[in-house]
């Protein structure tokens, strides 16, 4: 099987097994590179359970904790197998590319598939805690998903990107046909909020950190992160100030008390306010794909753009596992969006704001680069992969 990408919308409905191996492959290089120059031999993390594991910043935090630490992690996540004439979704070919590297390394690293929400996943977790790794001293929570069936109740509920009171006018763009344009958005009702909350909140963090406390799985000086991205004053109408902003206080909420949970274990429970990086999901929020364009080229030219590894890497080594006070915001969190809030970067990126035409957008912006990182996502654009290669899908030998 020849496989290219099919790009309908915001989706890419193919994947690359080989690309995205590379693409793991480029991860774990840099973080032994970054290791090797550490002083020292770092302390860090060595038991890990990484929630959203197969992509993003959560696979990055698996392979920071395994190629960095030399941590034994288990991994959670949703992900399509292939079929025979079809290929899986990037995350399967992720996770197995990283179970392969890790096992060559001699590290332990395993993989449950399933819905995180649920309580019989999070008891399959405990069990396989329990068999190979005893207790975890780090849970990083990076679930990302537009739906969750909430456990208790069996009610399912529908996450909604929507401003909140009026109707949002603003600048979008259209990344396939580069088409910079206005967009009129309606504001989102109780109920939308409501549901955006029970998905996107910090609920499911906290039933997971009771779930794995009573079980007696959670070591002495345990941390968990749960990561975010809050925006800046351009995306704060689709962001902070409407119904993600509403999941993100409930998420602020959820650290706070779990802070207060994990006090018996000297734990800890952080939020990560992380910087904007090409995501599927990033990539169907009204305004984020051409403030993210605009972004690039900014922070490229300050020598300042850093994707999902270069920030998880910076994270462990400068905030969670340094040894000094970690830096906090007003609201406790830990801050990894500095450069991207920088002043001078903040500036620049108004200042071309309202100047942003489809006309003038390869000037001021940097879409062929959020098209790259785009389909490096699904394993496409990766130097030195044969994309004319026939394939076998279906194949873990990756």
């Amino acid at each position: 099987m020849i496989i290219k990408p099919r790009i309908r919308g915001f989706i890419c409905t193919t994947a690359h097994p080989k690309g995205c191996a590379a693409n793991v492959d480029q991860q774990i290089a840099y973080v032994r590179e970054q290791f090797a120059d550490a002083a020292g031999s770092p302390e860090g993390p060595k038991r890990v359970l990484v929630v959203g594991a197969s992509g993003g910043y959560g696979l990055s935090s698996r392979i920071v904790s395994a190629f960095g630490y030399g941590a034994q992690t288990l991994g959670v996540s949703f992900e399509k197998p292939p079929t025979a004439g079809k290929t899986a979704t990037a995350g399967w070919y992720n996770n197995h590319a990283f179970e392969n590297r890790a096992r060559d390394a001699g590290l332990y690293a395993h993989t449950i598939d399933g819905d995180a929400f649920s309580d019989e996943l999070k008891q399959q977790v405990i069990e396989a805690i329990r068999a190979d790794m005893g207790q975890i001293d780090l849970l990083v929570y990076s679930l990302a998903s537009p739906v969750r069936t909430h456990p208790k109740t069996g009610v399912t509920h529908r996450s909604h990107i929507k401003p909140l009171g009026d109707t949002y006018r603003v600048k979008t763009l259209n990344v396939d046909k580069g088409d910079v344009y206005d967009v009129e958005l309606e504001p989102a009702t109780e109920e939308e909020t409501a549901g955006t909350v029970a998905v996107m909140g910090g609920e499911d963090w906290e039933f997971w950190i009771d779930a794995l406390s009573e079980a007696g799985v959670l070591a002495q000086g345990f941390k968990t992160v749960s990561y975010t991205y809050l925006g800046s004053e351009i995306t704060w109408p689709i962001y902070w100030h409407a119904t993600l902003g509403k999941a993100k206080e409930d998420l602020d909420r959820a650290a706070g008390a779990l802070r207060q949970r994990l006090k018996g274990l000297d734990g800890d429970a952080r939020v990560v306010a992380l910087k904007a990086v090409v995501t599927q999901a990033s990539s169907a929020i009204p305004v984020v794909p051409l403030y993210m364009t605009l972004l690039l080229h900014v922070m490229k030219k300050a020598g300042l753009h850093e994707d999902c590894i270069h920030q998880i890497t910076r994270l462990f080594l400068t905030r969670l596992y340094d040894g000094d006070d970690v830096p906090l915001d007003d609201a406790e969190r830990i801050r990894l969006d500095d450069w991207e809030l920088r002043e001078d970067i903040q500036a620049e990126v108004k200042r071309r704001w309202p100047e942003i035409t489809s006309e003038n957008l390869h000037e001021l912006a940097d879409i062929d680069g959020f098209r790259h990182d785009f389909l490096k996502i699904f394993g496409f654009g990766l130097p030195g992969v044969d994309y004319d290669e026939d394939l076998d899908p279906t194949s873990t030998a990756i």
